[in-house]
């Protein structure tokens, strides 16, 4: 199935590259370029790509809100729009800042990557993202659990946050935030692939999230791993 990405920069150039990059994977099309993030926002609900490739710093609406926007934030879904229906939202940006990381993560987004990044790496980026799954920038991946892992070291789990999950869901979300694909979940709880996508679906609903980024962030936050 192909894959419809917008790219949204402010320089023109970068954007020309992003798509020219992009536009090589035949199962990747790239549907439109936004030159800020409030024409973003415009594209997408316009265009229903499946991924957004979102710089940060843009004019009029930078990245972070145009992702909010778009993904709704935290919430898996409002009225008469269904998160599922709502586009990836890849943040692509020159800036490795703590902040925004946190922020993007925050706002929805579903990966984070620098643009020094590879040609390669953007690619398996939007396929990663498109098929629901988590992407952070290894450096910035170290960085996030190292300083969740301070931040939480003596706190204790929480039970309200996750009274509604079985004990077989909680054992995927430990898993899911230690960074495994539903195949190494599956060979580490010794069931069947499907059968762990199931409960990673039942575990998004439960907890309200909208992906698997969503779910290690709420992990950390929790204390369900350290």
């Amino acid at each position: 199935m192909t894959i419809r990405v917008l790219i949204a920069d402010d320089q023109v150039m970068i954007r020309d590259g992003l798509a020219a990059l992009l536009s090589s994977d035949p199962e990747i099309e790239v549907i439109g370029q936004a030159g800020n993030g409030r024409e973003a926002v415009d594209l997408a609900r316009a265009l229903d790509p499946d991924v957004v490739v979102m710089d940060i710093r843009m004019p009029e609406m930078d990245g972070l809100a145009a992702t909010a926007e778009l993904t709704g934030g935290h919430a898996a879904q409002d009225a008469g729009d269904p998160a599922d229906l709502r586009p990836k939202v890849l943040v692509l940006t020159t800036f490795d800042l703590d902040e925004y990381v946190y922020e993007a993560l925050g706002a929805g987004a579903s990966g984070f990557l620098l643009k020094d990044a590879s040609a390669a790496d953007l690619v398996t980026g939007v396929r990663v993202v498109a098929a629901g799954d988590a992407l952070l920038a290894p450096s910035i991946t170290r960085r996030l659990i190292g300083d969740f892992a301070r931040r939480r070291r003596h706190q204790r789990p929480s039970p309200a946050a996750t009274a509604g999950l079985t004990p077989r869901e909680m054992d995927v979300l430990r898993l899911i935030a230690r960074g495994l694909s539903n195949a190494e979940i599956a060979a580490e709880l010794v069931l069947a692939e499907q059968t762990i996508k199931t409960h990673v679906g039942h575990v998004l609903t439960k907890l309200g999230l909208r992906d698997r980024t969503q779910a290690v962030v709420f992990a950390y936050e929790n204390g369900l791993v350290g």
